[in-house]
């Protein structure tokens, strides 16, 4: 992964997060390979992306930065029962 985002990189990406819809749902399959293989593709094409604890909503605090390491993605913000992730785009 790069540098890590300074804050003003960060505040821009709240603001664009806050008009996404979530792309992924964390359900009773869990932090699956499934799951991460799902969220590197949207990662890979959309390069933010929000998710949404529909189940493990208690373990969410310490899910969140456990998905961000394994999916090699930044957590930008973790508001409710959604999360925000962010990792480059490849270059074409």
């Amino acid at each position: 992964m790069s540098l890590p985002l300074n804050n003003s990189q960060k505040r821009d990406l709240k603001a664009r997060a806050q008009l996404l819809e979530p792309v992924l749902k964390l359900g009773h399959g869990g932090v699956s390979p499934g799951f991460l293989k799902s969220l590197d593709e949207a990662l890979t094409q959309h390069g933010l992306v929000k998710i949404k604890f529909s189940d493990f909503k208690e373990e969410k605090k310490t899910l969140a930065p456990q998905i961000a390491e394994q999916s090699g993605s930044e957590l930008i913000m973790r508001v409710g029962n959604v999360a925000v992730y962010y990792r480059p785009k490849p270059d074409a």
